[in-house]
């Protein structure tokens, strides 16, 4: 959630300085086949950002750090707390060193309750919020098969970021945000599955009918697959009409939201029965000509090939340095019609070591022992060639 909230800040412009541990954030090698540290999903989330790499434990490393914090806007982290004390990068640490920053800590449980300590991944707040209960429909419960808990939680951070740079433009003030992954979840989970319990006490049980039936599905035709949502009185009346059930409009069952909602199932049944008479061709052709939601069933591998996301230009070839080329989606937001610039390639664990410290007042000889030390490691070898010279 951290690295995809930084990933999003890189997007719209920020210079993100990510700052690892000597070994290197382990998301780099998640299917890293060359051994290079720079697997896909890490090619894919650290766009943009700098890194370097540094031994917090020192206080040689730490006072790097402080000096880093001293001129940043934003601190962000997704460490436990306990972790973060103990590493000296709590909220009156940073403040300390900057007041006017922004300071998120983005956690799996919120700092005042009993779980403020325990470990969480995506997998734990997806059966903790309810979610993997939900996806099971009631039989085995069943995780979304992507990290959603950390995907939210991370457009919930850059929400809150950018909400609290805007008040320290009218305050001057920095403050600490926690961004806690079980509450938020919670709560993005209840919106539509709280049902009767909104009440208290409850009216009726939990879920809400239409996401919850097992007929909600991609839907078979003919020659292969179609998602197909019809939703409001006009799309209904128009579905009937297109296979040729127009008195159905006129059924109390159907006639509003409310009933349809309570026979959500038997609607279902109807399209899953009605979609294998004709090919999907067929059926794009005529239910979007009656302003009925359908799309095609894609793979992630159809996705590099869809037409509508060649016209808006999605995808990007970008050079990398080391790994070649990639194919990256870019940012998916304009501003008056302008996409923000793509941002540079992921790094190389500690590419920009010498670049920053550099930048933060460091010396070559300086930066030379920290990487002799252990203390910086990385790309310290990309000191010029002058400063080479200086140094001996």
């Amino acid at each position: 959630m951290g690295p995809y909230c930084t990933l999003l800040l890189a997007q719209l412009g920020a210079d993100v300085v990510k700052v690892e541990t000597p070994a290197g954030d382990v998301v780099r090698y998640i299917g890293d086949e060359r051994g290079a540290g720079m697997g896909p999903v890490f090619l894919n989330a650290n766009q943009g950002k700098r890194s370097v790499a540094l031994d917090l434990k020192d206080p040689q490393g730490h006072e790097v750090l402080l000096r880093l914090v001293a001129g940043a806007d934003v601190f962000v982290h997704n460490i436990r707390p306990e972790a973060a004390h103990r590493l000296g990068i709590g909220y009156d640490r940073i403040a300390a060193a900057n007041p006017a920053a922004v300071y998120c800590a983005l956690r799996g449980f919120g700092g005042e309750g009993p779980y403020r300590d325990r470990a969480a991944y995506d997998d734990v707040i997806q059966a903790g919020c309810g979610l993997a209960a939900v996806q099971g429909a009631g039989d085995e419960p069943a995780y979304v098969r992507t990290p959603v808990a950390d995907k939210v939680v991370g457009l919930l951070a850059v929400s809150a970021i950018t909400s609290a740079l805007l008040a320290r433009e009218r305050t001057g003030q920095g403050q600490e945000i926690e961004v806690p992954m079980l509450e938020s979840m919670v709560a993005f989970t209840l919106l539509d599955q709280q049902g009767g319990y909104v009440f208290d006490p409850p009216r009726g049980p939990t879920g809400y009918a239409r996401t919850a039936s097992p007929y909600r599905k991609p839907y078979r035709t003919a020659d292969g697959h179609l998602s197909v949502m019809v939703y409001t009185d006009a799309q209904w009346r128009a579905f009937f009409g297109l296979i040729g059930r127009s008195e159905l409009a006129d059924d109390p069952r159907y006639r509003t939201i409310t009933e349809r909602t309570r026979h959500t199932d038997e609607l279902y049944q109807i399209l899953e029965k009605e979609l294998l008479a004709r090919p999907s061709d067929e059926w794009l052709a005529a239910l979007s000509a009656a302003q009925i939601p359908v799309a095609p069933v894609r793979s992630v591998p159809d996705l590099f090939d869809d037409e509508h996301l060649a016209a808006v230009g999605l995808f990007e070839q970008v050079e990398h340095p080391t790994e070649g080329t990639l194919r990256l989606a870019r940012f998916p937001i304009s501003f008056a019609g302008e996409h923000p610039q793509r941002p540079r390639p992921a790094p190389r664990l500690g590419q920009h070591g010498t670049e920053v410290l550099t930048e933060l007042g460091y010396g070559p000889e300086q930066i030379r022992r920290l990487a002799e030390a252990g203390i910086v490691v990385g790309a310290v070898e990309e000191v010029s060639a002058v400063e080479e010279e200086e140094i001996r």
